[in-house]
């Protein structure tokens, strides 16, 4: 009987060992890798944070304003004439051929041939 209480008490220790160290490390291992992500993504973030930065202050000048209006939007200054370079015309296609006439389906069957 003292036996049995005695592995019953070592159980309870160990058990209580798990529950104190064991399950604690494994969240601390699963949040320091949630931090890790966390740390890639905000320095993406960053990165993307500075482009933006340097984009805004260009647009800050008046020379890139205007570089960007006449390229991406054909705007000109009044009094000027802006002049467009259209594609030549495409030939037309011509019409596709008819489609050839199919004979009866009974007359590609083989034993047709032999009656």
């Amino acid at each position: 009987m003292r036996f049995v209480v005695k592995i019953a008490l070592v159980l309870l220790v160990l058990g209580g060992a798990m529950y104190l160290f064991v399950f604690p490390a494994r969240t601390y291992l699963a949040q320091k890798q949630n931090i890790a992500a966390e740390e890639q993504t905000v320095a993406v973030l960053k990165a993307e944070d500075s482009k933006l930065a340097a984009e805004s202050s260009a647009l800050q000048d008046n020379a890139t304003i205007e570089q960007i209006a006449r390229q991406e939007y054909g705007l000109v200054k009044p009094g000027q004439q802006a002049f467009m370079v259209l594609p030549a015309p495409s030939r037309p296609q011509p019409p596709p051929p008819p489609p050839p006439e199919h004979a009866a389906w009974y007359s590609s069957l083989e034993f047709w041939h032999y009656l």
